[in-house]
């Protein structure tokens, strides 16, 4: 007899290990998945992989081949790298390096069934630990979700490699971190679908709490910790809540409309060269205006973006002048039939969510000159 009763889901990596000096370490993650492995790797990362990884591979019996990602993360890119995954026969896949050679080597793990393992060399997203890879097409601009059918095996956050990186990217990471709660609380009270197309748990709404709090809580001496490349407890707690609780809080509790937007955003050539956590907060503040959410909330959200250096206006994002048919067209695509943004508690309309793109560049330029 059927009960009608919704399926509900709390998913994870098996595995998410945070600490310092974990490259030289990388055959210990390795050696119980698979004895061949692809590691597909950004180019500025890829002599200290030869000589700080693969070197550990060969005194410990694992073959390894390490590869450039390029750049984008196509199904052009993926069917290469599945190519020379085949040619040097691995059975296992690494990715080191920012999101999209994440999602790259996610999506080439899933197409040959292969493990996978995450190594983020930024915090830039939440893209590690999920269960997804975010395909794009040879222009830069959204193509689709590949829904994947478990999250990565082992995910490895090495704290001095990412306090090395740049500040944005780190920065970019608090604001695809800081939409988790929001979009989560709206898919709950929605009775949405989450990003493993199951309705969102309760728990999946408590990570991504939590992950909020260590932000409200961290974001401030974190980012003192990044300009000066150093590492600290609150660096350490911003990470588990850019990479870790972000990722599976957004997975386990769904996303809205900030990542709506965010895909509607890639629409715009000025902002090709935004992070996809920038354009996140953004449509954060966007989501802030169609709820017309509370005063303390505006506040609490804004002095985070701004402490992190986030944009908050279009200006600030890249647009160098404005054009109406473009920002119409991002509220086209954020309402589109399958994206996101059907996770809001109420209907949205494209002349809701344009005109709310509209307010949030209002309210960020308002902050801006008040705390100038």
């Amino acid at each position: 007899m059927s009960t009608n009763i919704p399926v509900r889901t709390v998913t994870s990596p098996k595995r998410f290990v945070i600490g310092t000096d974990l490259l030289p370490q990388l055959h210990e993650h390795i050696s119980n998945l698979g004895n061949n492995a692809l590691v597909i790797c950004d180019e500025f990362i890829l002599e200290r992989v030869q000589t700080q990884a693969m070197t550990q591979f060969k005194a410990n019996d694992i073959q390894g081949t390490a590869v450039k990602f390029n750049y984008e993360c196509t199904q052009q890119e993926i069917d290469r790298l599945a190519g020379l995954s085949q040619q040097h026969q691995c059975n296992v896949i690494v990715g080191i390096g920012g999101g999209k050679t994440l999602d790259s080597a996610k999506a080439t793990a899933y197409q040959l069934k292969l493990p996978v393992v995450i190594f983020p060399t930024i915090a830039a997203t939440d893209a590690p630990c999920t269960a997804l890879a975010v395909i794009y097409k040879e222009d830069g601009e959204f193509d689709r979700y590949l829904f994947l059918p478990q999250n990565p095996d082992v995910v490895i956050a090495d704290l001095a490699i990412i306090a090395a990186a740049p500040q944005r990217f780190f920065s970019a990471g608090v604001g695809d971190a800081l939409a988790t709660y929001f979009e989560a609380r709206a898919c709950y009270q929605a009775d949405g679908v989450n990003l493993v197309l199951k309705r969102p748990s309760r728990t999946g709404l408590g990570l991504a709490q939590l992950c909020y709090q260590l932000l409200c809580e961290n974001t401030a001496n974190a980012i003192e910790a990044i300009r000066r490349k150093i590492i600290t407890p609150a660096l350490e707690q911003t990470v588990e809540a850019t990479i870790y609780l972000s990722g599976v809080g957004a997975e386990a509790g769904g996303l809205a409309a900030a990542h709506a937007i965010s895909n509607g955003l890639t629409a715009v050539p000025d902002l090709h060269g935004s992070q996809h956590g920038e354009k996140v907060g953004f449509g954060l503040m966007t989501q802030l205006v169609l709820e017309n959410a509370p005063d303390a909330e505006w506040q609490q959200v804004l002095s985070i973006m701004h402490t992190a250096d986030l944009p908050m206006t279009m200006t600030a994002l890249g647009m160098k002048e404005f054009d109406e048919s473009q920002w119409r067209r991002v509220a086209a695509i954020a309402c589109a039939e399958g994206d996101t943004m059907s996770n809001m508690p109420m209907r949205v309309s494209e002349q809701e969510v344009y005109h709310a793109m509209l307010a949030a560049d209002a309210i960020g330029q308002r902050y801006l000159k008040q705390h100038a």
